[in-house]
């Protein structure tokens, strides 16, 4: 199937993860590509820097899951909610619109004085913690594009797309021509989208010509002005959520995604997931190596069991778009908090159903969370529904997932897991699925101790 895929198909889709961790709504970094190619292409940017310009803007979020948790704890809120509405405001001075901002997102269900004290703290360590949040941002970010093996021109520039005009940016304070363009670029064409997004193209343009010498190069903003006279641009941009429209702009000649690229991309893209939360730091790879691992014991196909790593690297990918509000809560989630968390498998199928050739990826990743007896969600399948490689990934998942410690439980031995999971078997898990795991740990389930419950989140 490798064959048959574009790189920047691969890429785009994949990119709508990076857009749910951001608040954004799917769709924002591809619509803020095509915005940056017309910018580029004004500046008189040659076919290679656009190429670049292209991936760099696509993966300039893939380091955002990395300081998911810090945003968390530093404003006790919804992490997601507050990156969203950040987007909006002028964070270099302070305004009545800034205050309103800490309001909304500063400890929302404390005590008027829990929440005004946490403020005054939030507030005189706002510089601190900028540098922080956006430093670990886009060095994680600039980091998984060398890994994936994008060009240095494509890292630096997602090392410095938070950087200002005038200095007043991070991660290092670079100012006017210390910052690379295709960064430069980046940061006006993102904005242009978010503010474009929520109040039109026209405020859009006004929200960077007054930013022009502050935030932004007075020659991009420029630049940005000629989209003004392209409606046909303007009009076509809501649609741009279907990744194709991004495809047919990749400068040059369209890059074949290797099946050594695509590994890469899933390892990547499981790294990202895993760093979302302290929690998960591990899971996507030990859910990887334990499907893996199964699959191998059941005597499966080399083709299969690359099939069920990648299906296994990015099976949570859609846990990109839940809050660590959520993720991370100590307590019993809500009824609300549950829906919202089992959209993540929504969000996975959606996802990765737009690249060609990983339809059963799609299907086999977002069933991790099915059972066979129907229990499972949020389709309810039962075992005419699930295939073999579902099975695989979902005992692995309910294996790694009740081996790590959580917010609301402790980290369970080897030896425990596998007896509550040998109460599910073989009505929720497969029984050749859990065998084949439980040779692997040469460990018996007979005579359980101990109460099966479910896995958790």
């Amino acid at each position: 199937m490798d064959e048959t895929i574009l790189l920047s198909e691969v890429v785009s889709a994949l990119s709508m993860a990076l857009d749910l961790t951001e608040g954004q709504p799917m769709g924002h970094a591809i619509r803020s590509c095509i915005l940056d190619m017309k910018i580029g292409e004004h500046l008189g940017l040659d076919s290679q820097q656009l190429s670049h310009l292209y991936y760099a803007l696509l993966l300039k979020d893939s380091g955002c899951s990395t300081n998911s948790a810090r945003l968390h704890k530093i404003l006790n809120s919804d992490d997601i909610q507050a990156k969203r509405e950040v987007k909006l405001e002028d964070w270099t001075k302070v305004s009545l619109s800034g205050l309103r901002y800490l309001n909304r997102n500063v400890s929302p269900q404390d005590s008027t004085f829990a929440r005004l004290k946490k403020m005054l703290d939030v507030g005189l360590s706002q510089k601190q913690n900028n540098m922080d949040l956006i430093s670990a941002r886009c060095e994680r970010g600039a980091e998984i594009a060398r890994k994936i093996g994008f060009s240095p021109e494509t890292s630096q520039a997602i090392h410095a797309l938070d950087e200002h005009w005038n200095g007043g940016g991070y991660p290092q304070g670079l100012a006017g021509q210390q910052i690379p363009i295709l960064a430069r670029i980046i940061s006006a064409s993102q904005t242009l989208e978010v503010f474009a997004a929520a109040h039109g193209p026209a405020f859009a343009l006004s929200v960077l010509s007054k930013r022009s010498g502050t935030w932004f190069d007075p020659e991009i903003v420029r630049a940005a002005k000629n989209l003004e006279l392209d409606p046909q641009l303007w009009q076509s941009l809501p649609a741009a959520t279907a990744h194709e429209s991004v495809a047919l702009l990749e400068p040059g000649s369209s890059l074949p995604a290797s099946p050594e690229r695509i590994d890469n991309l899933c390892q990547a893209f499981a790294e990202i997931v895993d760093a979302k939360s302290p929690f998960t730091f591990r899971h996507s790879i030990g859910v990887t190596q334990i499907a893996v691992e199964i699959a191998g014991n059941l005597g499966l196909s080399a083709p299969r069991v690359t099939m069920i790593r990648r299906a296994a690297l990015l099976h949570d990918i859609g846990k990109l778009g839940v809050s660590n509000s959520i993720l991370d809560k100590p307590g019993k989630l809500t009824a609300d908090e549950w829906v919202i968390m089992k959209m993540h498998r929504v969000y996975t199928r959606k996802i990765l159903s737009l690249i060609t050739g990983f339809d059963e990826i799609a299907s086999v990743a977002a069933a991790h969370h099915e059972r066979l007896d129907g229990t499972g969600y949020p389709d309810s399948m039962n075992a005419s529904d699930l295939t073999l490689p579902a099975r695989i990934i979902a005992c692995a998942d309910v294996f790694q997932a009740l081996s790590e410690k959580r917010a609301y439980r402790d980290d369970l031995p080897c030896e425990v897991v596998l007896k509550m999971m040998a109460q599910d078997v073989p009505a929720k898990l497969d029984v050749d699925c859990f065998n084949a795991l439980q040779s692997q740990y040469g460990v018996s389930s007979s005579n359980p101790m101990v109460q099966a419950h479910s896995a958790g989140r």
